[in-house]
């Protein structure tokens, strides 16, 4: 494999993690919204990733980088709460809330930004070895 499919599947992976990072921040930030219906209610959100084979050449290997298949809404139900005087209520008294879970949420905040600090990790050390590869080529 070359240096050249390393840094393209590290930059496809900083894409994802990215773009995790922002659903997730996206979910905390409505966590605490209400709404009157189910269908005004935010839902939690999720990115889908795959695998995605490159093209090979007759000398080099597969890479494997991360394709971005789209971004799902949770079906795990919402969170019905009984509040009459609440101004958002419905007409039986009730408020909608996300299905937002904070602790998994920051769980995958935590994730997401160790796994996209480890991708620049990784085209960090490519680009230096591509740095000594061109030193090897002037002698030094």
């Amino acid at each position: 494999m070359s240096l050249f499919n390393v840094m393209n599947i590290s930059s496809t992976g900083m894409e994802a993690e990215n773009l995790r990072l922002n659903t997730t921040a996206s979910n905390i930030a409505n966590a605490n919204t209400v709404s009157s219906s189910a269908g005004e209610t935010y839902k939690a959100r999720y990115p889908v990733f795959s695998a995605e084979l490159q093209k090979a050449t007759d000398y080099q290997s597969k890479g494997v980088g991360v394709e971005v298949k789209g971004v799902v809404e949770s079906d795990a139900p919402l969170n019905v709460e009984y509040a009459p005087n609440n101004p958002m209520a419905d007409r039986d008294g009730y408020i909608y809330k996300p299905n937002v879970n904070i602790v998994e949420e920051m769980a995958n905040m935590l994730s997401a930004s160790k796994s996209y600090e480890t991708n620049v990790q990784v085209a960090d050390t490519t680009k230096q070895l591509y740095r000594r590869v061109l030193q090897l080529g002037q002698g030094q």
